[in-house]
């Protein structure tokens, strides 16, 4: 099992994936629930062949699948590069079309000094187990919550922003994402780390980050 990087993962010719924070993510169009079920249950052999079980999502119009090797964290290996190929070949088979534009992924990340103080709080009140906290950040197994990630900033008095969203997005769609919360009143505040992250504003100053897996 070997560790896959950005830029490898980019290389790969997986056209119906994208990479966010964690994991590689992609919808597939099912035209019935029923249909959508068939095509999770093929997921569920092939994933048996392959002993790597992925996260799946369903509703009445699309199947989404998340893969990830849980290692100390979560990260992207030689594994979830080859479930990816045969899953996409499942849905050629199945005629179900891929949607990557459409993956997403948020994180809350908090402004801290002190985040080795702060992430059990976090960790017990999010997940229920001081045990989920992965190279500092606060990361449900379960996948119920948004991981919750600590930025270091200097200890301050005055009170200011310290919650903010990143919101993950395909590569190719980020930029678009951009010019329209720009045209819907927000403003760009830093793009000097584009395109790893873009830090925009809304009208009231309160900040966000759009981010891709570029330049990491």
């Amino acid at each position: 099992m070997t560790m896959v990087t950005n830029q490898q993962l980019l290389d790969a010719g997986l056209d119906d994936w994208r990479k966010l924070a964690q994991g590689l993510h992609a919808r597939f169009e099912a035209p019935t629930f029923v249909s959508g079920a068939v095509f999770v249950g093929a997921i569920g052999r092939v994933a048996g062949e392959l002993d790597h079980a992925p996260e799946v999502r369903m509703t009445s119009s699309w199947v989404e699948v998340k893969l990830t090797t849980e290692e100390d964290g979560w990260w992207v290996t030689d594994r979830d590069v080859e479930l990816a190929r045969r899953i996409s070949q499942i849905a050629r088979d199945e005629g179900l079309s891929a949607q990557p534009r459409a993956v997403m992924q948020v994180e809350v990340g908090l402004d801290t000094a002190d985040h080795e103080v702060l992430a059990p709080f976090w960790a017990a009140l999010l997940t229920g187990g001081l045990d989920n906290v992965f190279h500092g950040d606060v990361m449900d197994p379960d996948c119920r919550v948004p991981n919750v990630w600590f930025q270091d900033t200097e200890p301050h008095d005055v009170p200011r922003q310290r919650f903010h969203l990143d919101v993950w997005l395909p590569q190719d769609v980020a930029e678009e994402r951009i010019a329209a919360a720009v045209a819907a009143g927000g403003r760009i505040v830093d793009d000097s780390q584009a395109p790893s992250f873009v830090v925009l504003a809304d009208p009231d100053g309160n900040k966000a980050c759009v981010c891709t897996c570029l330049g990491r």
